[in-house]
């Protein structure tokens, strides 16, 4: 016995029609998803680019010899700078030259600590933060008589 050909005018069901529509809808709606959340952290990761290079321009405008301060302000596009200078030691040294240091009077030469942050954000604040230690040299103070 053999089976009987299915009709001509067979088809879906309705339930099964609506069935797959709920399996693609949902399907895309994870892949939208995942999309934004894709595009979401590529905006995030080009700030913290932008913060960084904002934070290394600080650093860089700094330059030789610092000097101990606290200061702030904002850059605009939601940027928020902060600069911390602290002295940490200090001492006399007498720097070499060719030819010898005859007559040379000594220079004070002092490590700072530095820190440069930046930060943005309105709901969720974040912040780049560079730390480092800069040595400053400055002309020593001449002996009193």
């Amino acid at each position: 016995m053999g089976r009987k050909p299915p009709p001509a005018d067979a088809g879906f069901t309705l339930l099964e029609v609506l069935v797959a529509f709920v399996i693609a809808s949902l399907a895309f709606a994870v892949l939208a998803g995942a999309a934004l959340d894709g595009m979401r952290s590529a905006n995030l990761s080009g700030r913290y680019q932008e913060a960084l290079a904002r934070a290394r321009s600080h650093l860089a405008a700094i330059g030789p010899s610092p000097q101990p301060s606290d200061r702030q302000g904002d850059e605009g596009d939601g940027f928020h700078w902060h600069i911390r200078i602290v002295q940490l030691a200090s001492a006399p040294v007498t720097l070499a030259q060719p030819g010898g240091n005859a007559g040379r009077p000594p220079v004070q030469a002092s490590l700072y600590a530095v820190s440069v942050g930046i930060s943005w954000g309105d709901r969720r604040r974040r912040q780049v933060e560079l730390n480092g230690e800069r040595i400053g040299i400055a002309a020593a103070p001449a002996a009193l008589p």
